[in-house]
């Protein structure tokens, strides 16, 4: 399957389990191919042949816009290198959980999550230690005979009953023996960034939106510049509730085109869009408002800019 059907198929399937789905970010570098939306869940969907291709410095960068957009970075793939990814199962790759289409459609779709994660040494399951004791109790055994009927130490037992997870062949014995499911879902959670890949060397300012990012610190957001996005920072007041994509560039085709996907990423992710230029050819691209560097400079506080973006936005809006 081409990589292009490959991301048709996805999104339809988004669409299909009840998805607002964002246009494709069709430039690059990206960090990630669509951002979607269902109620108040926010996934970041990165769509791959082989999940191989996902480097560390782009897991990290989806791992850090999931923070700051209050999202889940999700790749979807097709296989590693060595074999296709199996049904069910949960990778992760740079801390970003990894499933196949088929199993994200279980998920999304049917509403059955996945039981089986992936991790050195094979594949493993979480165990619900307290309905473990239970059966263990309920059956009258002691943790000495559950380790002889599994074939492993009493102390390995009792670490299950602490909540250390088992491999899928210990799992699917211990619900034979007490004939009821033990297992609890995986948690398709990023891994917290650490303090250095919060705000990375590797996402410094590029010199020409330093300019731009002093404005923004000024006014009164926190910026965070971004690497491999279809906009250069995601800037945000301290009460995390105005969050701003930024984009600067000279309004070319090229700038254009990114407003756009940057409008289509905002209206999912319930965030405003601005694009600064040098010279603004008309006030906004869809929902993104274009605004002139002297412009922007010359704003004071927050309140300022969310009502010039409306304000462009509106205008253009009804022009339309």
């Amino acid at each position: 399957m081409s990589r292009s059907a490959l991301v048709e198929n996805v999104t339809a399937m988004l669409a299909d389990a009840g998805f607002t789905v964002s246009d494709r970010c069709a430039i690059r570098p990206k960090s990630f191919d669509v951002a979607a939306r269902r109620h108040d869940d926010l996934i970041l969907v990165k769509i791959l042949g082989n999940i191989d291709a996902l480097d560390a410095h782009t897991g990290i960068e989806m791992r850090r816009l999931g923070q700051f957009l209050d999202a889940t970075p999700l790749v979807l793939g097709l296989r590693t290198r060595d074999e296709d990814l199996k049904p069910g199962v949960v990778y992760f790759r740079h801390g970003v959980p990894v499933v196949s289409p088929d199993t994200a459609m279980d998920l999304f779709v049917e509403g059955v999550p996945p039981l089986i994660y992936a991790a050195p040494g094979g594949l493993y399951v979480n165990i619900d230690a307290e309905v473990l004791a239970d059966a263990r109790e309920e059956q009258g055994w002691s943790l000495g005979q559950l380790a002889t009927e599994l074939g492993v130490s009493r102390r390995t037992v009792s670490k299950y009953e602490d909540g250390m997870n088992a491999s899928v062949e210990v799992a699917a014995h211990l619900e034979e023996l007490f004939n009821r499911p033990l297992t609890s879902p995986v948690e398709m959670l990023a891994e917290e960034l650490d303090e250095q890949e919060r705000e990375p060397d590797t996402a410094a300012v590029d010199p020409d939106d330093e300019q731009l990012v002093t404005i923004l610190t000024r006014v009164g957001y926190q910026v965070h510049p971004t690497a491999r996005a279809p906009f250069k920072t995601v800037s945000e007041t301290d009460n995390r509730e105005d969050r701003v994509l930024t984009g600067h560039s000279a309004f070319t085709k090229t700038a254009e085109k990114r407003a756009r996907i940057m409008s289509s990423l905002g209206e999912v992710t319930r965030t405003r869009s601005v694009y600064v230029v040098d010279r603004a050819k008309r006030e906004s691209v869809e929902h993104t408002a274009i605004i002139e560097r002297d412009e922007i400079a010359r704003i004071d506080d927050p309140d300022d800019l969310r009502e010039l973006i409306y304000e462009r936005t509106k205008r253009s809006g009804s022009e339309a």
